[in-house]
């Protein structure tokens, strides 16, 4: 399952970047924002997936 949680939130900060960038290009502040909160939530997603890697290590 983190592997899929990993893949899926990096897609999400792809979509992100995507969406930011077009934002950037047309001038529209409501999709750069949302382009930066799904980058947000994509890192948010790697931390959690990285604190369990590490609590599975120490546990085993």
């Amino acid at each position: 399952m983190s592997l899929e949680n990993r893949v899926q939130a990096t897609a999400k900060n792809i979509e992100g970047k995507v969406q930011e960038a077009v934002g950037n290009v047309t001038g529209d502040p409501q999709a750069q924002a949302e382009g930066k909160a799904k980058q947000v939530e994509a890192s948010t997603i790697h931390v959690v997936e990285n604190v369990k890697d590490e609590v599975k290590k120490i546990i085993d």
